[in-house]
């Protein structure tokens, strides 16, 4: 069977649940938080308002674990958490891609 693509509807992200948000804050945290121990910063492709809430709360979080300072900055494509005596002065300053994948 042949299918058409011209006439289909764009792609549309279905939103999170607040179980969905919830489960992940709680399972990103730790892995967060090892991460930035390890590396010094975690990034993230978070093209969508959905995804950097959901890991602006994740900085949070890991800020209050770790007993720190932690902050989240956007380019509009990534999303980067790392600790606030880290974070670059602006944003043009900001990595576009992560060394540490």
């Amino acid at each position: 069977m042949t299918q058409s693509f011209g006439n289909q509807p764009a792609f549309r992200q279905t939103p999170f649940t607040p179980e969905e948000k919830a489960r992940s804050e709680a399972n990103f945290s730790p892995f967060v938080a090892q991460q930035l121990i390890s590396h010094g910063r975690f990034q993230v492709a978070a093209d969508n308002p959905d995804l950097v809430e959901l890991f602006q709360n994740v900085a949070r979080r890991v800020s209050d674990m770790l007993g720190q300072r932690v902050v989240s900055y956007s380019n509009g494509r990534y999303l980067i958490i790392t600790f606030a005596d880290q974070s670059p002065t602006t944003t043009q300053d900001a990595p576009t891609r992560d060394p540490h994948p």
